[in-house]
């Protein structure tokens, strides 16, 4: 169950991931967004050049019993963008203006967020809030962007004493993936869900029992099907580093939802810990 549910979005993400066959169909359904609505699942096989049965398929996949379960879905989100959808993601261009970058890369961050709501499955974050409150130690992984990620991961759930650390390089991943067991909790966060490090020290971990959470793209990838709990991203379309701002955006607003239905769920025993943190940082600034 989707937060925020936008079929669009969904087939956006997942676009690049689908067989050859189901791609035709999800390219013709978001270029020819008007027109789907109206179409029948004979109609719209007829104009992608499939079948009857590859575009069922297709409305399966996406997550939809049937196909007038998924034209309703597609009504539903056309009926709800705005004039402005159009609020799309915007590529920074050589020799952009500074206004016009200010403007583009505030957008991008806000509609990955935004984008996110619309594939992240609530059950699943209450599953995620679930084993975090019950683990003995959380281990984040990540490489590059998605590693910052989790060095700030670690510096909030620190705060209310939780045991936990983050590792950002192959090496130290699988040495941190060896010495996990079934009481431990290891958070992988890729956009690509691809990343070598981090399926290496993914199979590890868990062989040793530990937990498996990924904050990844709203993708079929080796990291999501391999993972016993998935929170889903949604990032831009976009080639230069605005589309890498956008996902560690995303990432870090799915690992503020966790820390908050944790620190939430244990407030009376974790406000201390608050206090405490809040008291010596404040105590060390007056001091300098």
């Amino acid at each position: 169950m989707s937060i925020n549910d936008n079929i669009l979005i969904k087939i956006r993400d997942m676009k690049d991931s689908l067989t050859p066959v189901e791609k035709l169909v999800a390219e013709y359904v978001l270029e020819n967004l008007e027109e789907i609505p109206h179409l029948s699942i004979k109609s719209l096989a007829g104009l992608t050049k499939t079948s009857d049965a590859s575009v069922l398929r297709f409305c399966k996949t996406m997550g939809y019993k049937g196909y007038r379960n998924f034209i309703v879905s597609i009504s539903a989100s056309i009926g709800s963008m705005d004039e402005d959808e159009k609020d799309q993601y915007t590529d920074i261009q050589p020799g952009d203006d500074l206004s016009v970058i200010i403007s583009n890369i505030s957008r991008n961050n806000s509609k990955s967020i935004e984008d996110t709501l619309s594939v992240i499955d609530k059950n699943e974050i209450a599953r995620a809030v679930k084993v975090l409150r019950e683990s003995n130690r959380i281990a984040f992984f990540g490489i590059g962007a998605s590693g910052l990620v989790g060095i700030d991961a670690e510096q909030k759930f620190s705060r209310i004493n939780k045991m936990c650390h983050t590792y950002t390089d192959g090496h130290s991943q699988l040495t941190a993936a060896t010495l996990l067991d079934k009481s431990d909790v290891a958070i992988f966060i890729s956009n690509s869900g691809s990343t070598t490090e981090i399926l290496d020290a993914l199979e590890i971990a868990k062989r040793n029992g530990a937990c498996i959470i990924a904050i990844t793209k709203y993708n079929k990838s080796e990291l999501a099907d391999k993972a016993t709990i998935v929170l889903s991203i949604s990032t831009p379309e976009v080639t230069i580093r605005s589309g890498a701002m956008g996902s560690r955006i995303a990432m870090l607003t799915v690992i503020d939802i966790l820390f908050a239905g944790v620190a939430s769920a244990e407030y009376k025993k974790v406000k201390k810990y608050l206090a405490k943190t809040h008291d010596i940082i404040a105590s060390s600034k007056h001091r300098k």
